[in-house]
């Protein structure tokens, strides 16, 4: 099936590793153009290089979207770079907290706050007039099943994944009348750098074999863990002009993991 993605431009938060970056792969696969921001200009570097294709800008910025200034930075660059259109934002930046509600303290809750929610709301509030200029515009959340459910020692995570997810709500419905749709995908358990280190160890049997066996014990219907690849396809499907009639949509990408559809 063909996306229809070719030549459309797209902006990744996080996109430098992990899920981000699995996005990118599949948008460039597709034939878009696609521009990465993260922290690590090393991290970036080597992002680049392993997404550059023939005939496609791929560009990356090093940038923290916890800095109220950065996103403005961000469209100054890509509008200039991609005449004042942007086709899709995907939210990814974030990472997993959690602990026993009474250890954490309040600057655990305000920078979570920070880089789950208003870091959403600041890239669609910076990034409008780009989408605005798209013929077929969207913004993909990308969030937790928890975001759904909490458990056992998953604040201020879980609470704030919630909080996104709400935000994918009343975003979609806000901005209907300007044609941008605003989706999430809701991850489960996938593979990343986070279980190899769980592993304790690069061997990729060893690996899989935790992986397994950690699905096993999450009672994943499906059995195992998820693939950045498939994420990556999920991200790339709602982006498109294919999901045309999908807005204010939470799709789990868990392999049956969440007991909430």
């Amino acid at each position: 099936m063909d996306l229809g993605l070719s030549k459309r431009k797209f902006l990744i938060t996080g996109g430098s590793s992990g899920l981000g970056l699995a996005a990118a792969r599949s948008l460039v696969a597709e034939g878009a153009d696609v521009a990465i921001c993260g922290r690590s200009e090393e991290r970036i570097e080597q992002a680049l290089d392993s997404l550059r294709s023939d005939g496609q800008d791929v560009v990356g910025f090093r940038a923290d979207v916890t800095d109220p200034g950065a996103f403005g930075q961000l469209r100054e660059e890509l509008s200039s770079r991609w005449d004042g259109v942007l086709d899709g934002l995907v939210n990814n930046a974030g990472e997993h907290t959690s602990g026993k509600f009474e250890e954490t303290t309040d600057t655990q809750w305000y920078d979570d706050f920070d880089l789950k929610v208003m870091a959403i709301l600041r890239g669609v509030r910076e990034m409008l007039p780009l989408l605005r200029a798209s013929s077929a515009p969207a913004v993909l959340n990308v969030l937790s099943v928890f975001a759904k459910y909490q458990y056992k020692n998953s604040m201020p995570s879980s609470m704030f994944r919630s909080a996104g997810l709400s935000a994918t709500n009343a975003l979609a419905r806000d901005l209907a009348d300007d044609g941008i749709r605003v989706n999430a995908a809701l991850i489960g358990f996938i593979h990343s750098d986070q279980w190899v280190r769980a592993a304790g160890t690069d061997d990729a049997q060893a690996v899989q074999e935790y992986e397994d066996n950690r699905a096993q014990q999450l009672g994943i219907p499906l059995g195992r863990a998820g693939t950045p690849e498939e994420f990556g396809d999920v991200a790339a499907f709602l982006l498109s002009p294919r999901a045309s009639y999908l807005t204010g949509t939470a799709l789990n990408v868990d392999g049956g993991l969440s007991p909430v559809i």
